[in-house]
């Protein structure tokens, strides 16, 4: 996952862990990382779906956890936002003539699940409680 998502994931959970009972809007998150606020509000989305915040519209809308910080593990958030290997991409096409080429992409699909359960052993050790208590 060569990208910012898990972060700002982490981070917006965060948030939300550090106000609890009170509805958080996506302007006073943006604030916090430094983003636009649509971006924040697409993360939200992805974590609604994934069952980590709940949301609502209106005048005094925002969000809020959705369960107990405790409860929510990083590997949770990692699944919820993953969106490509923590090692990068495959080869798109490589070489059928190759010995090596005709069988990379399956040596690297086993090495990169060898990766992510070692990855989501250990994200699975933390709860955004903990990782918020690192800051107080």
């Amino acid at each position: 996952m060569n990208n910012t998502r898990f972060a700002s994931a982490l981070h917006i959970l965060t948030l939300l862990a550090d106000s609890p009972g009170e509805w958080l809007n996506s302007e006073w998150i943006a604030g916090s990382l430094n983003v636009n606020p649509v971006v924040v509000r697409k993360e939200l989305i992805v974590l609604h779906e994934a069952g980590l915040v709940q949301s609502r519209k209106g005048k005094n809308g925002g969000s809020t956890l959705a369960k107990d910080p405790q409860k929510i593990s990083l590997a949770e958030i990692y699944l919820a936002v993953k969106n490509s290997e923590v090692l990068g991409k495959r080869h798109a096409q490589p070489s059928p003539e190759c010995p090596i080429g005709k069988q990379i992409n399956q040596k690297l699909t086993v090495l990169y699940q060898d990766i992510d359960q070692v990855l989501l052993k250990e994200l699975e050790a933390h709860s955004v409680a903990s990782f918020r208590a690192e800051f107080h």
